[in-house]
């Protein structure tokens, strides 16, 4: 995640690693991503056990906040993955461990390795030439096919031709509906070629490495069956995540403005209130928060894979846990670390949470999840089939004292 720069001139814009998604009440082209509604599953006929979406605190089941379609072919070819975060409605439970809980769906298909072969000469002149950032392919192409507002003529991301959730993107986006014609998921299986007995080595090699240091798997949840729809709480409203930019932001100012105020240092104590708006300015963490998301309100997720996630607060659990203290814990399928990928902003509450009047909503400051690096399968999943793994969630709740 890149920060302010310091060296923009005035009128200039600094434009950030991470990818911002808005909802939208229309699905355009893309119905996959989108916030509330049912879960939809990469295979219907398949689902998870329904144990994976249980409240850890009250064992109710959860209602869906996010539903991510986060395939990204260049760092994962062949992989159809998707991210599902829960949350549970009871009051009772808000606060608690394990109302929030993330899911991660992923199916690796046969990838066509002529038609990868084809594609490495491009990426070797490619990368012969130093590209200016997030002058596409990047990760908002990957991702979501959207446009830097410093990029090429046309590639306005608002328009038409240019829609970042639109499938005709193909299948650099992982926001389509389905695969195109050039998607590696409908290409036809690779032919027998003659293997270097080397590379046989040394690939077996590695996988036995591995074999041998991943941790002792966890068992997966019973297999539950999934009531019907009627018996299941009520879901949130479906929004979808129709609209994706690369988030700008204008510079710091590089000196005190003018009409700022400085407090006389013989004034009066202040009162207690005044105290608490004080403390809570001094909370720089927060106060970075509130600052980067005003500047784009409407923003309901951000997005940047292997980034760095905006924190609520460097005070909590997951502040401490993130700023320095572990991090994340290791995938418990494979052993690989786990990343930063994606984190829902409190704007989500509030589109959410829109015609509930009257309703206590949610009160998380942020949501943000932790995924496997490497997007492992889950084992014993054969190829071409669904296999589901839960994923780390750090929940940053409000700090009521401090921020209400």
């Amino acid at each position: 995640m890149t920060d302010y720069d310091s060296d923009s001139t005035e009128g200039e814009f600094t434009e950030t690693n991470v990818l911002l998604g808005y909802a939208s009440k229309d699905a355009d082209e893309d119905s996959i991503s989108k916030l509330g509604g049912r879960p939809d599953w990469s295979d219907a006929e398949k689902p998870p056990s329904a144990a994976f979406a249980r409240c850890k605190a009250c064992k109710d089941l959860m209602v869906l906040l996010l539903q991510l379609n986060g395939e990204l072919p260049e760092r994962f070819p062949g992989h159809e993955r998707r991210l599902y975060v829960f949350a549970c409605t009871r009051k009772t439970c808000r606060r608690k461990e394990g109302s929030i809980r993330v899911l991660r769906s992923v199916r690796v298909w046969e990838v066509d390795a002529a038609a990868q072969e084809a594609a490495r000469p491009e990426e070797e002149e490619a990368r012969e030439e130093p590209k200016p950032k997030n002058n596409g392919p990047g990760l908002g192409e990957a991702l979501f096919g959207a446009k830097t507002l410093g990029g090429s003529a046309g590639g306005n991301p608002f328009s038409p031709n240019a829609n970042p959730f639109s499938s005709s993107s193909g299948a650099s986006n992982p926001f389509s509906s389905g695969p195109s014609s050039s998607s590696p998921f409908a290409s036809s299986p690779a032919k027998d070629t003659p293997s270097d007995p080397t590379t046989q080595s040394l690939s077996k090699s590695f996988a036995e490495t591995l074999s041998l240091n991943a941790p002792p798997a966890q068992p997966p949840p019973p297999q539950e069956p999934w009531p019907e729809a009627a018996s299941q709480p009520k879901p949130y409203p479906v929004l979808y995540l129709a609209d994706a930019d690369y988030e700008t932001l204008d510079p710091m100012p590089a000196t005190i403005p003018a009409n700022a105020r400085v407090e006389d240092a013989d004034a009066p104590e202040p009162s207690i209130l005044d105290r608490e708006a004080f403390e809570s300015a001094m909370d720089a963490a927060f106060q970075k928060f509130a600052d980067r998301l005003a500047q784009n309100p409407d923003q309901v997720i951000r997005y940047e894979f292997a980034g760095a996630p905006l924190l609520y607060s460097k005070t909590d659990a997951i502040g401490d846990m993130l700023g320095g203290k572990g991090g994340m814990p290791r995938c418990a399928n494979c052993g690989a670390r786990k990343v930063f990928e994606v984190q829902l902003t409190p704007n989500a509450i509030a589109e959410l949470e829109a015609d509930e009047l009257g309703l206590e909503g949610m009160e998380w400051g942020t949501i943000i999840v932790g995924v496997c690096e490497a997007d492992c399968v889950p084992r014993q999943t054969e190829k071409g089939e669904v296999g589901y793994l839960e994923e780390w969630a750090g929940v940053q709740w409000e700090e009521l004292s401090k921020h209400n």
